[in-house]
């Protein structure tokens, strides 16, 4: 390290972050890249701090699981997150735990992403591999119809996931509650 470089200090309180949730397919980790570049803040995934947590894949990790014992670890590892000025992509199932949606929502505002089913179902057919926790003999309509309540009860902001990335990026900036981007014009 040279003699000019500084350390940056952490700040004293976290500033705020933004959640995504919504079923898998909307959008959460595309959306919430472009919301992140557009701020100019960090972005996380929590599906991938799980995969890293546990050196495997999410598919994996749900199928070893019970569908409880899976929303708990998540719920944990939600609420262990310390983040400021930090866009976070949910996994779907995370409204399933009160303690977490509570985690996310004192981090700062909880942005709904809605697609309709059949968007959803095409999005999660180009990726087959992706991680979904749903029950033995369940389908993604049943999920989808499940969660909906979940994600309205938690949300503060909705937005309508069919556009692109940018274009809701941009949707979600323009709807933040003020100080949030910029904590400064609090």
């Amino acid at each position: 390290m040279s003699k000019t470089a500084k350390l940056l200090k952490r700040p004293a309180k976290n500033l705020p972050c933004i959640s995504l949730i919504g079923m898998a397919g909307c959008g959460k980790t595309t959306v919430g890249l472009a919301l992140a570049k557009a701020l100019g803040w960090a972005f996380m995934d929590t599906d991938q701090l799980i995969e890293s947590a546990y050196g495997t894949r999410l598919q994996d990790i749900a199928d070893r699981l019970t569908k409880d014992e899976f929303r708990d670890m998540e719920a944990e590892m939600i609420c262990s997150l310390r983040a400021s000025r930090t866009v976070v992509a949910t996994g779907g199932s995370v409204v399933y735990r009160e303690a977490g949606m509570r985690h996310l929502q004192s981090l700062g505002p909880v942005v709904r992403l809605d697609c309709p089913l059949a968007v959803v179902l095409e999005r999660i057919s180009h990726n087959p591999e992706r991680g979904l926790a749903i029950a033995e003999g369940q389908t993604i309509e049943d999920l989808y119809l499940e969660r909906q309540q979940l994600y309205i009860r938690y949300a503060d902001i909705a937005c309508n996931a069919t556009r692109s990335p940018s274009q809701c990026a941009e949707w979600i900036l323009a709807r933040l509650p003020r100080g949030i981007a910029d904590p400064a014009d609090a």
